[in-house]
Parts: C-alpha cells; structure tokens; sequence
C-alpha cells in the first residue's frame, strides 16, 4: 500500500513539472549552455592552441646577441605571436588603451653594456686572485644597469604579469650566466665547452600514468564534474517552487489530512528529482564525450568510473533535494523561495570550488568551504576522475552528502509540524 502511496506521489510530481516549461528548461538546457560556454572559455585561454598565440609587441633597440637570445625564446615558446612594427610610445599608448595585452622595449646598447659590466667585473675577481690581467681594464668605469621595459593592459591579470615578468626574468639571468662563465673561460685561458655547462639541479614533473601514457587533467575533466554538480543543485528553484505551490493552491493540506504519511510525498519529491539529477548528469556526460571532440575540446573519458560517478550523482542529489525540500518548506511565497534559491545555490558554487578552486581563496574562505555540500561533490567527482578512487575513496564525502540531506528533512519536517500544529 505504501508503495503504491508513494508511487502516485511520483507521478503527481511528474505531472507538476510537464506543467512547469520554464523550470524544465533551467534543469536541463540552461546547464549545457553553461558547461559549453565556460568549457570553450577556459579551454582557449589556458590552453596553448597552434593558432591562438597571444599578440604583443616587441621593440629591439639593441639589434644584438641578447635582445635577439630574447626574442628567439619568446617565438619558441609558442605562447606569444611578436609585432614589432612599433615605437616605444605608440606601443604604451596601444597597450594602455587596451589594444594589445603586453609590450616588451629592449633598450639600446644592452649587450655592449652587459659585456662590459661583465668584463670589468671578471677582470677585478681575477685580479683580486694576483693573477695577471690589464690594469686599464680594471679600471673601466661599469655602466649603469639596463631596464627592459615591460608595458601591460591595466585590466591584464596579474597573474599573466608575474608568469611573463618570471619567464623574462629567466632568460636575462641564463643569458647573463653563460656571459659571466665565457668572461672567466677568456681570463683563464680554460677552454670547456659551453654547451657542458648545465644546470645541476632541474625539475621533473610526475604525471600519473595510464599503461604507458601521461594523465594529464585538462579543462573538460574539471568542468564536466564542477558543471553537473552545479545543475543537480539548482533543481532547488523548481523544487522549492513546486512546494510553494502546493501551500498556496491547498494541495499540502490535503496531503496533511489524507492517511498518507507526509514523509511519504517528501520520499515521492526525492525519488523524482534524482531521476532528474542522473539524466542532468548523463546529459553532460553526453556532451563531454561526444560533442566536445566536434568542438576542438578533448573528450570527456569515464572509461571504468561510470558507476562511481553515479553514485556521487545521487548522493549530490540528495543534497540539493533536501536544501530545496527545506526552502520550499520554510519560504511562504515563490517571489521568495525562487530568488532566493537561485542566490544560494550561486553562494555556494562560489564558495564550494565551482567558480574559483579553493585553494586561491584566502584562508577562511577555505575553512568555509569544507561546509559547502557542493565542495563535498566536488572533491568526491575529483576523487574519482583525476585521482582514480573508488568507493571506499569518496566515503567520506557521500556520508557528509547524506547527512546533509537527512538533516534538511528533518528540520523541513519539524518545521512543518509546528507550524500547522493546532
């Protein structure tokens, strides 16, 4: 009998939703405009495509060995497309107006001046050893240190600015390094091969691997996972909404009169919305691994991880089933609960991982990020996909899920009580 109960609760709530366009359309069509857009987006910018070089302009007043080392190492590193048909002043007013991300002006006289601080300098150590060295040299006046100028777009993120500021930075030491090596090598009368002279300590990065193949995360993984958590929690506007409606139009104090338990129309709502949280998640599934390859994007690979990215699915849909079912509960109008759940499921996107990784928010708002259901998704969809764990890996998680929505309920249930408590 319960069973039946609970299944005419169902099919009441499908019957709410086929009435409801535009809350179908916020469940499921407004998530995949979001997961392609913001996928392409980030895809194109952190990500170096043959083709999308970033344009800035590059001044060589020097015209000699450094400047052209530098400009060398700049085209090779396939991220930068140099122009040069430039002045120092049309490239800072180009730059400051927003035309151009960066300028790079290499001052004149830059390898003359280095070769000469540098042959000064090696004479003096030499000297100061009482090894034989021209006396005049010695005491060559050194010449003032030499600027690069690096001009930026205000709006250019500083991040941008301190990875070129450091990349440039590097090439003018390792330039200055074999200079200083080759000044000792004249002095001494040494002829060591400079091609020798490397590095002693370098890093090497290690990557997971896959058979004998590199795993390396990439835009879609991180976005597939983040963008499916976050439609699975907006079904909270629909659900709230449809919760109000039944307050407003009597259809919960029929509920509340009938011999059905209440918790058995609460049981009907979380089994018809986690139908809706599968098909959310499937769908962007559907989109990594078949559409994003159209799209120049790689492909979405779940290759032995379906059924644990499933399970997550459904224990994030609990979650937001039990946020919602406690909004919808609480809230007395929809011009409350729809705003107000559209908000907060933001907030805690934000706050959770989904728009800025954690770890680059200030300290506290890491701290309030371990409370954010959607963070606890997050890092069980991450678990799974780019740390390859299983169940007993993302335990944790799926508890704290659970928990969640238990708790939701039971605040939604009592509060449902006492306020129709005679």
């Amino acid at each position: 009998m319960l069973l039946y109960k609970l299944w005419r609760s169902f099919v009441k709530e499908i019957l709410l939703l086929k009435r409801d366009i535009g809350g179908i359309v916020i469940i499921f069509v407004m998530p995949l405009l979001l997961i392609i857009t913001i996928t392409l987006i980030q895809d194109s910018t952190f990500k170096n495509l043959e083709g999308s070089k970033i344009p800035i302009i590059f001044i060589d007043n020097d015209k000699s060995e450094v400047s052209k080392n530098i400009k060398q190492e700049l085209e090779s590193s396939k991220t930068f497309e140099l122009l040069t048909n430039f002045t120092e002043k049309s490239a800072q007013d180009a730059v400051f107006g927003g035309d151009y991300q960066m300028a790079i002006v290499i001052p004149k006289n830059l390898t003359k001046d280095i070769n000469s601080n540098i042959d000064s300098k090696v004479q003096t150590i030499v000297s100061s050893f009482g090894l034989e060295t021209d006396s005049s040299a010695v005491k060559k006046t050194v010449s003032k240190a030499k600027d690069i100028h690096l001009y930026f777009d205000p709006a250019t993120n500083i991040g941008f600015k301190n990875n070129v500021m450091n990349a440039v930075n590097k090439m003018v030491f390792e330039i200055e390094n074999k200079k200083i090596y080759k000044a000792f090598q004249d002095q001494l009368g040494t002829t060591e091969n400079l091609e020798e002279n490397k590095n002693l300590i370098s890093f090497k990065e290690i990557t997971p691997k896959k058979g004998n193949m590199d795993v390396m995360p990439n835009s879609v993984q991180h976005n597939v996972p983040a963008w499916a958590l976050f439609a699975i929690f907006f079904i909270v506007v629909p659900l709230s909404i449809n919760l109000v409606k039944e307050k407003s139009q009597g259809t919960s104090v029929r509920a509340r009169i009938s011999p059905t338990p209440y918790f058995i129309h609460i049981l009907g709502k979380t089994f018809t919305y986690l139908i809706i949280c599968v098909i959310q998640f499937l769908l962007m599934v559907a989109v990594g691994i078949y559409l994003f390859p159209y799209m120049d994007l790689p492909q979405f690979d779940v290759t032995g991880k379906m059924l644990q990215l499933i399970v997550v699915t459904l224990f994030s849909g609990l979650a937001a089933i039990g946020f919602g079912v406690l909004l919808g509960t609480v809230a007395d109008t929809q011009e409350q609960s729809a705003p107000f759940g559209a908000t907060s499921v933001v907030v805690l996107a934000a706050v959770g991982g989904i728009w800025v990784p954690v770890f680059l928010m200030p300290e506290f708002m890491q701290t309030i990020a371990k409370f954010s259901p959607m963070n606890w998704g997050l890092n069980a969809y991450y678990d799974i996909i780019l740390r390859n764990s299983g169940i007993g890996g993302i335990a944790k998680e799926i508890t704290f899920l659970f928990l969640f929505y238990i708790a939701m309920v039971v605040i939604s249930l009592f509060y449902e009580r006492k306020q129709n408590a005679v």
